[in-house]
């Protein structure tokens, strides 16, 4: 089947074919598969991962390297250009697209991360994944989670930082200047066409993985409510008249009863393509993904939000993920990590202030072709703005070519080869 872009219109605004499914060596269908995304603003190949540019820049490289290490879309944070620059700048630059100068397609997701990273994750290191037992106290009327299960103390000042939620949406403060302000799903949806990426998410209320099941399902319930709000609420095109993508988000944290009911109820919504969004366990990340998207209609792109670790990654695509966005490649990069075949490093060790090599031999991008280990550790130890640069172009080229190198391997039927042979190296100095 053939897609076009001139056939897109408000009411079908982008275009989704499964053009193969994974099997296993036994001949056992699995969930995965490869597909081509069509967006007005360009096709994506499936799977991919997309290169996150919060501010409408993805931090250190211009659009023409993110172009170039492979990434075929972007995703911005509605939260944070409301923000700053505002959204009306937004759409007077021509979109998110225009202004940051990124010819593909663009996504942006509705803020309501920051209802859970404003909240309780505020300060905490609380992530989406859950490492500590789940506290049994009852969630506190109001707030988006229960102070006792993030073992704060309901203090004055803790609660003072809490973005508050309730049934109409989400009260917070902002980042820059602690003024106060509004999200509905209404008012994220208007943003969010005012912005005018071409896919978008609906607002809702993602919980940490801490919080009880009962708070789980509270919020859960919420978010769906606030799925028919948005869908009511969105026009189908931009602020500039480009069809526009609406994706609704399943929750329901690490439970699987509560994961397959949102499933179910959100993939009965008209929503143009779904969101897994939400809080896991580390351990069973893929049986996770798999409980959602056994329910989630299969003509439809599935996107899992913020996940990117390559070890998740390979589970998502063997259960039925088409994309994934993550920070992880470029906020590790700034920050001297590293990734390679054999695991994570870190470039200011000592080890690598006389190391002559590139960070990885057969590795084709930028920072491998031009560059050594020494030569980047001595840029991170000397603070220069070039060490950010090098070691996100390596990481976001790593994490962009692995998830093409399993695309292709469900292409030939060599997936499960590809997933055996890279965990081997890869996890080999965590056994």
């Amino acid at each position: 089947m053939k897609n076009d872009m001139d056939g897109l219109s408000p009411q079908n605004p982008l275009s989704f074919v499964v053009e193969k499914r994974l099997t296993k060596p036994d001949g056992t269908l699995t969930l995965g598969r490869v597909g081509l995304l069509t967006t007005p603003h360009g096709i994506v190949h499936t799977p991919a991962f997309v290169a996150v540019g919060t501010k409408a820049t993805v931090k250190s490289l211009t659009p023409d390297h993110v172009k170039d290490l492979g990434a075929q879309v972007a995703l911005a944070n509605t939260y944070h250009l409301y923000l700053q620059p505002g959204e009306k700048m937004i759409a007077k630059a021509g979109g998110l697209g225009k202004m940051m100068n990124w010819h593909g397609p663009t996504m942006t997701d509705s803020g309501g991360f920051q209802v859970f990273s404003l909240g309780v994750a505020f300060g905490k290191g609380i992530n989406k994944f859950s490492k500590l037992p789940v506290e049994k106290s009852a969630a506190v009327p109001g707030t988006i989670t229960s102070l006792a299960e993030s073992g704060t103390d309901a203090t004055e000042d803790v609660a003072a930082r809490l973005a508050r939620v309730d049934e109409e949406g989400v009260t917070f403060k902002s980042v820059i200047d602690g003024s106060t302000h509004r999200f509905t799903p209404e008012r994220s949806i208007e943003i969010q066409e005012q912005i005018g990426a071409d896919m978008i998410f609906a607002f809702d209320e993602c919980t940490s993985p801490h919080a009880p099941k009962e708070y789980q399902q509270e919020a859960m319930a919420r978010t769906h409510r606030w799925a028919e709000r948005c869908l009511k609420a969105h026009k189908k095109v931009t602020a500039n008249g480009t069809p526009q993508a609406l994706f609704g988000i399943v929750q329901g944290g690490r439970h699987e009863d509560l994961r397959k009911e949102s499933a179910r109820i959100i993939g009965s919504m008209p929503f143009d393509g779904f969101g897994i969004g939400g809080s896991f366990d580390k351990e069973d990340m893929g049986a996770a993904v798999r409980w959602v998207n056994e329910f989630l209609p299969e003509n439809k792109p599935r996107h899992l939000l913020g996940i990117g670790d390559p070890v998740d990654i390979f589970e998502a695509v063997e259960n039925g993920c088409d994309t994934f966005d993550c920070v992880a490649p470029t906020r590790l990069g700034r920050n001297g990590t590293i990734y390679t075949k054999h695991g994570r490093v870190h470039i200011e060790n000592a080890q690598y202030r006389e190391d002559m090599r590139p960070i990885e031999d057969d590795c084709a991008c930028y920072a491998c072709q031009h560059y050594t280990r020494a030569y980047i550790a001595h840029l991170f130890r000397a603070d220069e703005m070039l060490a950010g640069t090098l070691a996100s172009t390596h990481n976001l080229h790593f994490i962009v070519n692995l998830v093409d190198r399993m695309r292709k391997g469900i292409e030939d039927g060599t997936f499960f080869e590809l997933k055996r042979e890279f965990l081997s190296t890869y996890l080999a100095e965590k056994k």
